[in-house]
């Protein structure tokens, strides 16, 4: 059993596709942020820090359970192996979990394939977030 909300992957996946959408700086340091640089990195973009905060902010349970959906999303585990994938999760967890999580490429995807593989609609999910 899914030990996290649906909703909370899809707010997770959300969040990490927004990191992902990000680019270098194309203009210099003085200029001001606007419209034309929305997807710049900057040094007071807060989209990191706060995915970071809402994963920290789950309970050790909610973290495997979010590791395990990407991993079923990544086919390491099938969605069938929801429960070894949870405990495997909490078993080798070592770091914190949002640095493991922001480490992996395709992480909004994993994310989402996981979801679907487990009979979420990953759509509506986040659809209803927003």
């Amino acid at each position: 059993m899914l030990e996290i909300q649906p909703e909370k992957v899809a707010h997770v996946a959300i969040r990490a596709r927004e990191i992902d959408a990000k680019v270098g700086r194309w203009d210099g340091k003085g200029d001001t942020a606007d419209a034309d640089t929305i997807l710049e990195t900057r040094a007071g973009d807060a989209t990191e820090g706060e995915l970071r905060a809402f994963i920290t902010a789950l309970n050790s349970d909610e973290q495997a359970s979010l590791v395990a959906v990407m991993w079923i999303g990544r086919e390491t585990f099938g969605a069938d192996e929801l429960a070894e994938a949870i405990q495997t999760a909490k078993d080798e967890a070592t770091g914190p979990t949002a640095d493991y999580l922001l480490g992996v490429p395709l992480l909004s995807d994993y994310l989402e394939d996981g979801l679907d593989a487990l009979g979420f609609n990953p759509s509506d999910l986040e659809d209803d977030l927003y």
